[in-house]
C-alpha cells in the first residue's frame, strides 16, 4: 500500500506541480548552483504561516537585493527587517539574519537534517524541507497541508496536537527513499488544491482509493482540532509626531526582542500582546485624535488609537525624522503602516 501511495502521488505531482520560483521541475536533477540551498531555505522560512501568493513578491525582492546567503549575512539587520515589512511573524526575519550569518561563517549550508536543525531558527519542519528539497535527502516533511492529507489518508482521529506523533509515523511510512523532496512538495500541493480544509475535492485526488478518511465518509472532519481559545483584546496608543508643517514624522526602532522587534515604527505607549498600553506621552502639547486602527496578532487583537502633534523638538530617546512623502519606504510593520495611512488620510 505504501509504495502505491508514493507512486500515485509522485505521478500526480509530475503532471500537476506548481511552477514556483524556488522549485525545479518534478524529477529534474538538483541545480548545480551553490546558492540553490539558500533559495530553498529562504522560501521555506517565508512560507511558514504565509500563502504562496503573499511570498512570491517578497522572495523576488530578497533574491534581487541579496542573491546569495553571504550577501544576506552582510546586510544590516534593519535593512532586512524593512524589506520583510508586511510579511508578518517578524521573528522569522530576525532569525533569517542570524542563520545567514551562521551559514556564511561555516562556508555553506550543511546537507543533513540533523546538522540543519542546529542552525538558528531552523525547527524540525524547515530542516527536513531543506534536506529533502535542496539536497535530495530522505526526510519526512510535515507542514499544515501534509498534516491534513496524512490524517485523512490514515483516518487518524486523535485530536491535535496529540495526533502529531501518529501523523509523523504515518507520513514516514509512505515517504520514499528517492525523490522525497518531490514527494513532500506533492503532498503540499495536494493539500493546498485538492485535500483542502473544507470541501475536499476527493474525485480529483490521486490517493482517493487508499484514503481511509474518505471511506469513512467524512474526511473534512480530520484532523480533529482543539477548540479555539478566545483571543484577548488589547488597547494602545501610537503617536504621529511631525515637524516642518507635517513634512517629516518621528520614527523609532523597536527593541530587538518582543513584538515587531527590530522594526521601524511610530512611537507608542508600550502595549504588547500581554498588556494594554501604559507608557507616557512622549511630548507635552495639544494632541489631537486621528481615530484608531484594528489589527490581529496570533495571541491578541489590538485597537491602536492614533494621536497627532506638530512640534519643533524631537521626543526624548533615539529615533529619526522621516520624510512623510517617503513613508512607504520606511519598512513599517503592517500595524504601523495602517496607522500611517490613517494619519495621511486624516490630513
Amino acid at each position: 500500500m505504501t509504495a502505491s501511495i508514493s507512486a500515485s502521488l509522485l505521478a500526480w505531482y509530475d503532471r500537476n506541480a506548481r511552477d514556483l520560483p524556488w522549485r525545479v521541475p518534478p524529477g529534474a536533477a538538483l541545480p548545480d548552483d551553490p546558492e540553490w540551498p539558500y533559495r530553498v531555505w529562504l522560501s521555506e522560512v517565508m512560507l511558514q504561516q504565509t500563502t504562496v501568493a503573499a511570498v512570491k513578491p517578497y522572495f523576488a525582492k530578497f533574491t534581487s537585493l541579496w542573491p546569495s546567503v553571504a550577501a544576506l549575512a552582510a546586510a544590516p539587520e534593519e535593512d532586512v527587517m524593512a524589506a520583510w515589512a508586511g510579511l508578518g511573524y517578524y521573528s522569522r526575519a530576525r532569525n533569517l539574519v542570524k542563520c545567514a550569518r551562521a551559514v556564511a561563517e561555516r562556508g555553506g549550508f550543511p546537507s543533513t537534517e540533523a546538522e540543519l536543525r542546529g542552525l538558528p531558527g531552523l525547527g524540525d519542519y524547515t530542516a527536513a524541507a531543506v534536506a529533502a528539497i535542496a539536497f535530495g535527502r530522505r526526510a519526512v516533511v510535515i507542514d499544515a497541508n501534509v498534516e491534513r492529507v496524512v490524517a485523512r489518508l490514515f483516518a487518524i482521529g486523535e485530536p491535535l496536537p496529540q495526533a502529531r506523533k501518529a501523523i509523523r509515523a504515518a507520513a514516514g511510512s509512505i515517504t520514499p527513499e528517492s525523490r522525497s523532496g518531490d514527494f513532500a512538495q506533492g503532498l503540499m500541493d495536494l493539500g493546498s488544491h485538492i485535500c483542502t480544509t473544507r470541501s475536499p475535492r476527493c474525485l480529483l485526488c490521486p490517493l482517493a482509493e487508499s484514503c481511509e478518511g474518505r471511506k469513512a465518509g467524512e474526511p473534512e472532519r480530520l484532523p480533529v482540532k482543539p477548540a479555539k481559545k478566545a483571543v484577548p483584546e488589547r488597547r494602545g496608543t501610537a503617536f504621529w509626531i511631525t515637524r516642518d508643517q507635517g513634512s517629516e514624522v518621528w520614527l523609532v526602532t523597536r527593541p530587538g526582542e518582543g513584538m515587531l522587534g527590530g522594526m521601524r515604527a511610530l512611537p507608542d505607549d508600550g502595549w504588547s500582546a500581554r498588556a494594554d498600553g501604559s507608557g507616557e506621552v512622549p511630548l507635552d502639547g495639544a494632541w489631537r485624535s486621528m481615530g484608531a486602527v484594528r489589527h490581529g496578532f496570533t495571541h491578541a487583537s489590538l485597537t491602536l488609537e492614533l494621536l497627532a502633534l506638530e512640534t519643533g523638538a524631537p521626543p526624548q530617546g533615539e529615533g529619526q525624522w522621516w520624510p512623510v512623502e517617503r513613508i512607504g519606504e520606511a519598512g513599517l510593520a503592517t500595524l504601523f503602516a495602517k496607522a500611517a495611512a490613517l494619519a495621511l488620510a486624516a490630513g
